[in-house]
């Protein structure tokens, strides 16, 4: 029995295809004869799974546990909720050595994929090549696996509270927060949670509606954030947190309605980090503003920058032994009396509570940051074949010149009053631009350096690509 996956389908941090054209049933179930494979040869037995609220997931679900079961592994079902629920029941459940967690996270409605996780890592890269091969080859062993359900909800939200333990009762009680679950799978996690939390909690759009009739769940495009900065201005809040469609990525807007981008989302983390754990690793990936890894430093961390990618940065914490990370993409991971997974919620909780430690309000601290001038992540469709090519060109050029530059992912070029970089997409066939400076002049100079590079390689920044 071989079977043959649509070649866009496996992707370097996850699989994911569209509904019906690149993904059905038939992969579901060949996903789950090759990831139960995979774990039977190293010994595991039991995998846990849950879906978020897409109208596919519950038909790839059903498949994804029929291929799990016919390769000899026991499934755990811990039914619909934000892909963190899945990881904390993987990294919680003694019996659990895999995870797999059915979502096409902040991609449009017909889409659809898997996150995963094996024997407490990231699977992803040639982990997802294998599953190909071993489809294309037939390569699964055969078994009986048995399926239960588990309901983790309750027991994940009080985990998360967890977060706010020690914090004085009454500046908790004063705090009012919006909050806005974009009709992703967040909503129920969310009511619950904020039931459960002393305070004034406004919610929106908490049911779960696969096709997202508000507004697109992804919190990383300002125009996503609209009704939330509408409900933080009008109840006069203190600030407005929001969520990606599987809720591992966090969006937040401060009491003036400024957006928090992902990166100082982290300069308030670390701050509160660095006094709790003094010379931490604190790691970033290329696209952060230079202001967060001076902020690592003069607090008196060690800022790491790494590649962009969530698997990438779990891979290198459990490396670095780092308690916290975090991506420009919302992605923040928490070791820090947490699993080091990406958990947006959790992320959330720990917004207030760094507000509470370092006695200031998240307005102010948002006010307090240097005022860097950079561009948005700019993403622009290049061919499949072409991207990474492209890249090597510009780095072969630069290294032929005295400019500082950092090729860990892209090449991303340093100089004195500011940086830009140049990346190729590991998901789609598009390469991503940006640029900081500390000076109008200095961006434009900066844009003209990216735009001589791509028209050297036989490129233009063409328009914007969506994710």
């Amino acid at each position: 029995m071989s079977y043959t996956f649509d070649p866009t389908v496996l992707r370097e941090y996850d699989i994911r295809g569209i509904i019906g054209e690149t993904l059905g049933t038939d992969d579901a179930r060949a996903i789950g004869r090759g990831f139960g494979t995979l774990l039977a040869r190293e010994g595991g037995k039991k995998v846990a799974v849950g879906y978020d609220g897409r109208v596919s997931s519950p038909v790839l679900e059903k498949a994804l546990i029929e291929g799990l079961n016919a390769s000899g592994i026991d499934v755990v079902s811990v039914g619909m909720g934000p892909t963190p629920m899945l990881y904390y029941a993987e990294a919680s459940m003694n019996d659990v050595q895999g995870g797999i967690q059915i979502t096409g996270s902040h991609n449009p409605a017909n889409y659809n994929g898997f996150k995963m996780v094996f024997m407490g890592r990231p699977f992803f890269g040639a982990d997802i090549q294998k599953i190909g091969r071993m489809a294309a080859e037939g390569d699964w062993d055969d078994g009986t696996g048995t399926s239960e359900t588990r309901d983790i909800l309750d027991e994940y939200v009080e985990r998360l509270l967890k977060g706010l333990d020690g914090l004085p009762a009454d500046k908790l009680q004063s705090l009012r927060i919006g909050w806005d679950a974009g009709n992703g799978a967040a909503g129920p996690a969310l009511e619950m949670l904020t039931n459960r939390m002393p305070g004034e909690h406004f919610l929106l759009y908490t049911e779960v509606d696969g096709n997202f009739p508000n507004h697109h769940p992804d919190p990383t495009e300002e125009k996503n954030l609209a009704d939330l900065k509408a409900l933080v201005a009008e109840k006069k809040l203190d600030f407005g947190v929001a969520f990606d469609g599987d809720a591992d990525r966090i969006g937040a807007v401060d009491g003036e309605g400024r957006v928090i981008w992902g990166d100082q989302l982290l300069m308030i983390y670390a701050q509160d980090l660095l006094k709790m754990v003094p010379g931490a690793t604190i790691i970033a990936d290329v696209k952060a503003s230079r202001a967060l890894f001076d902020t690592v430093a003069q607090y008196g961390g060690e800022p790491l920058m790494w590649k962009t990618g969530h698997s990438l940065i779990k891979s290198k914490m459990k490396e670095t032994g780092s308690p916290l990370a975090g991506e420009m993409s919302g992605h923040v991971f928490f070791k820090h009396e947490y699993y080091g997974y990406d958990d947006a919620l959790y992320a959330g909780i720990r917004l207030i509570a760094a507000s509470m430690r370092l006695g200031k309000s998240v307005t102010q601290m948002r006010g307090d940051m240097p005022q860097m001038l950079n561009t948005p992540e700019m993403r622009f469709q290049v061919d499949e074949s072409r991207k990474f090519a492209a890249i090597e060109e510009v780095k072969a050029r630069l290294a032929a010149t005295d400019a500082e530059v950092n090729g860990i992912d892209g090449v991303r070029v340093n100089t004195s009053d500011g940086w830009w970089l140049l990346r190729a997409s590991n998901t789609q066939d598009v390469l991503v631009a940006r640029a900081e400076s500390d000076t109008e002049e200095g961006l434009d100079r900066l844009m003209a350096q990216i735009d001589e590079q791509l028209a050297l390689s036989g490129l233009q920044r063409g328009p914007q690509a969506g994710h």
